[in-house]
């Protein structure tokens, strides 16, 4: 009886410990259990990518009609401009409230402190410089689904609801669940697009991507065991090239991409703003870091794509 009691005690506390605002956890707890889960699911990234077969991913062949005949055309045009021009101003152009969060070289990490019903969104923007890159393959291996298991550590599972067109696909994802925070899942549609470059018009054009949480009937929010992440996400790249002058051909040495993430992200469901801002601080930097390494190593023996 007492070891059944014991076990019935110990049940009943793990549960008691789940994500909510009556965790039992400190925040300190909450948040080393985090990450802790955080660096687990990097060590098995890092075995993948060693066991890696390299096969990729099927996509649905796109559709004959366009994205500007889609439903969700008006407001996917509307957002990514909106979202292009606000990526484009300097922080101190985007108004007041940045605050200087990581600096790691080239890179700069800005967030506001913000937050939704108690939850902390703070809409953060990134500035980084990497060389030997093009923002096209920037673009390219952020928006293709068939990369996307390679570089985003805590995705678990990834479908293409929709593909609207060659440059505008509908998601779902789900993405592993840390204890003792709850499963998290996102909807959204992905925008890649082409943008002249008015600064430079004889220089290599701007490229982004935009994502923005969307609905789909199949995936209604919250309707599971998913707590239902909403997100605008956008990824500006421009590409930088210093011909050599001896007039040998463009290398890999010769371009540099400068590259601006913005994002903003309400997680959903419940967890101790400290932890959040602990973790966006600790993670931010090293996917920023680890993606354009990822590029880098995947473009390396590769014709530059302009």
């Amino acid at each position: 009886m007492m070891i059944r009691g014991y076990i019935k005690h110990f049940f009943k506390k793990i549960h008691m410990q789940n994500e909510g605002p009556h965790s039992v956890l400190a925040d300190d707890e909450f948040y080393d259990a985090v990450e802790s889960g955080l660096d687990k699911m990097e060590e098995e990234q890092e075995l993948r990518e060693r066991l890696k077969c390299g096969q990729a991913i099927p996509i649905t062949p796109p559709p004959t009609s366009p994205a500007n005949s889609h439903r969700l055309w008006p407001e996917i045009d509307r957002v990514v401009k909106q979202e292009v021009s606000m990526a484009s101003l300097g922080v101190g152009e985007c108004g007041s409230g940045w605050q200087l969060f990581a600096e790691d070289g080239e890179m700069r990490m800005f967030r506001r402190e913000e937050e939704m019903d108690g939850m902390v969104v703070d809409p953060l923007k990134a500035v980084h410089v990497v060389k030997g890159i093009t923002g096209h393959e920037v673009c390219h291996y952020f928006f293709n689904p068939q990369y996307r298991y390679d570089w985003e550590t805590t995705l678990e599972h990834m479908i293409v609801l929709e593909t609207v067109s060659e440059d505008t696909l509908i998601f779902h994802q789900t993405h592993k669940r840390i204890w003792p925070a709850s499963q998290r899942d996102v909807v959204f549609w992905s925008h890649t697009r082409r943008l002249p470059n008015d600064q430079d018009r004889d220089g290599p054009d701007i490229w982004t991507v935009v994502n923005n949480s969307t609905e789909h009937p199949d995936h209604p929010a919250n309707a599971g065991k998913c707590v239902r992440i909403f997100l605008t996400v956008c990824l500006l790249c421009q590409t930088r090239v210093d011909p050599p002058k001896d007039g040998a051909p463009v290398s890999r040495d010769d371009i540099t991409c400068k590259i601006t993430y913005c994002s903003v992200v309400n997680p959903g469901g419940w967890a101790p703003a400290s932890v959040l801002r602990a973790v966006y601080k600790r993670e931010y930097p090293k996917f920023l870091k680890r993606f354009t390494a990822y590029v880098k190593n995947q473009t390396k023996d590769k014709p530059i794509m302009y």
